[in-house]
């Protein structure tokens, strides 16, 4: 049995989900409290951190990792180009979302918002909201000047760098923390994106004591 440790609202999670999804690997998903340092799940990765994939008899740890170890073994539909110049500028992008856009975002935002109160470490700094808000105008307008210019972000074809922006940017808008008006363009590529069957287990998660927006599954947002 595959089966993909994971927290629903975990960015680096979603982002294998959906390279899984999109290459039609089936995996059971189990939800990992990961900060709890549980035994169980600190002998299947001492690092104790989120995503963990068990393919086979193999376990394997870091998101980008298992991205990448999957479009090797299952290369169709492909999420890298074939050239170098487009793997790089994948990469580039995928560690632009992974680093840049997680630290001054997504933690900001989504951890002050929710990693606060599940994991119990107090309430929300404003400052950091603030912060993570006025960040997030900034990476908007970036992604808008790739897309002026590309189908997608990394280039005319559907990528990782995609999956990459997707999974950060729906964990924010579970928390109605992405203002969609700001770029046309932005908004068009994640309504593309969010329409993919890939995407589907994705719309249908719920997080104990945090209820999505009502745009949040719609496809017509």
């Amino acid at each position: 049995m595959n089966r993909l440790y994971h927290f629903p609202l975990s960015p680096f999670s979603r982002k294998v989900r959906l390279s899984l999804a999109e290459k039609r690997i089936e995996v059971e998903l189990i939800e990992e409290r990961y900060w709890e340092q549980d035994n169980d799940f600190l002998r299947r990765n001492p690092a104790g951190q989120i995503p963990v994939l068990r393919l086979g008899n193999k376990l394997m740890s870091e998101s980008a990792a298992i991205c990448e170890y999957l479009e090797e073994v299952q290369p169709s539909p492909p999420l890298m180009p074939r050239d170098a110049d487009g793997r790089f500028e994948v990469r580039r992008l995928v560690g632009w979302f992974d680093d840049k856009f997680h630290v001054e975002c997504t933690q900001k935002l989504l951890g002050e918002r929710v990693f606060r109160k599940v994991m119990g470490t107090g309430y929300p700094d404003s400052t950091n909201v603030k912060a993570g808000s006025k960040a997030m105008r900034f990476h908007l307008d970036y992604m808008a000047h790739l897309l002026e210019k590309r189908r997608w972000l990394a280039g005319n074809e559907l990528s990782l760098a995609d999956f990459a922006a997707a999974a950060q940017l729906s964990c924010l808008d579970y928390i109605s923390d992405v203002d969609w008006n700001r770029s046309e363009v932005v908004k068009d590529w994640y309504a593309k994106i969010k329409s993919r069957p890939a995407f589907r287990s994705l719309l249908a998660d719920q997080v104990s004591g945090f209820r999505p927006p009502s745009h949040y599954a719609n496809l017509d947002f």
